[in-house]
């Protein structure tokens, strides 16, 4: 059994915000995003952004149907000079993909009253861990001070409960979060992206962009995706590849005995089938408490883990061990 993890509060490099207002933003990224915006519920100051209805995860997808990026998107009115709610949404997102991403949604802006901006230089990304609720008043306290907090799926690890939070302000906000820093930052990244792989839910990085169809790494079934909300992107692609059956690909989660990195988009092999890769690294992050043992999210042919092995970087490498996923797969 692990440790039980201690709450923690940690700047994170490797996510940034883009925002999306305007008066059409709502519309605008509902014809773009793999999941639907128009029922994400605004967040006032002072209240959490509930994870899927006020804290959604979503995806935008090239036009083959490959994921460009994956991200957690809120949304809380502004109001104009007319006293009119204005919608202001953040996408959460791999800071390596802001920029693409800000500029790839810019394209299609057009005559739409929208505003597509990248803050990296502007906001800064915390990831805030909790057990049990103990923070949750503090958390609240930052809410109200203007601080977005952003509750994302709980992460069960030997029978405890690990709440996370995405924490995102601006630059001159950034006091109120550095009060609450743990001390040791190395240790709380660790720990926040060890718990990021054990949840299951991957983040598309510079390193897998375009590489997976959204079910190959479990959208559907992680509320990703809105088969209901019509047209976007790729959306021809992921239907098919939802109502016609043609899921052959799966994340899972797993781990390995290395004394080194493992990368983002290392390839994996079977041992039954050295000359193709079988998959691809997703996310990976140290084991907090236990020596040379790295967790990974992988994508993965299924059939590969019906017999034999699966390596990574060759079948001469470390054999990667599978877990149970911490969710259910829906399957058609």
């Amino acid at each position: 059994m692990s440790p039980t993890l201690a709450p923690s509060t940690t700047e994170l490099n490797n996510w940034s915000i883009i925002t999306v207002t305007g008066p059409d933003a709502t519309d605008f990224l509902q014809n773009q995003l793999t999941n639907s915006v128009k029922s994400i519920k605004p967040i006032d100051l002072g209240e959490l952004a509930l994870a899927h209805t006020q804290n959604r995860f979503a995806g935008y997808c090239s036009a083959k149907g490959r994921l460009m990026s994956s991200f957690w998107i809120t949304r809380r009115n502004t109001k104009n000079e007319a006293g009119e709610d204005i919608p202001e949404y953040q996408l959460l997102i791999s800071s390596d993909l802001a920029q693409t991403l800000s500029k790839r949604l810019s394209m299609f802006v057009l005559r739409s009253k929208v505003k597509v901006i990248d803050q990296s230089n502007h906001y800064k990304v915390y990831g805030s861990l909790d057990v049990d609720s103990s923070n949750t008043a503090q958390l609240q306290k930052i809410s109200a001070a203007g601080v977005r907090v952003s509750e994302l799926p709980t992460v069960q690890v030997d029978g405890i409960n690990y709440q996370r939070y995405l924490l995102t302000c601006t630059v001159e906000q950034e006091t109120l979060l550095k009060e609450i820093q743990s001390n040791n930052v190395s240790a709380a990244i660790n720990t926040w992206n060890w718990l990021e792989v054990q949840s299951g839910i991957p983040r598309i990085t510079q390193s897998t962009y375009e590489q997976f169809v959204p079910q190959m790494i479990n959208m559907e079934s992680l509320k990703g995706i809105d088969f209901q909300k019509g047209c976007y992107p790729g959306q021809e692609v992921v239907a098919r590849s939802q109502y016609r059956g043609t899921i052959k690909r799966r994340l899972q989660i797993g781990h390995l005995n290395a004394n080194h990195e493992v990368a983002i988009g290392a390839e994996i092999f079977h041992s039954e089938d050295p000359q193709q890769p079988c998959g691809m690294v997703v996310l990976s992050a140290h084991h907090p408490s236990i020596e040379q043992r790295i967790d990974i999210q992988a994508e993965c042919k299924l059939e590969a883990l019906e017999t034999g092995s699966v390596h990574l970087g060759s079948v001469n490498g470390p054999t990667i061990q599978f877990a149970s996923l911490p969710y259910p797969l829906i399957e058609i």
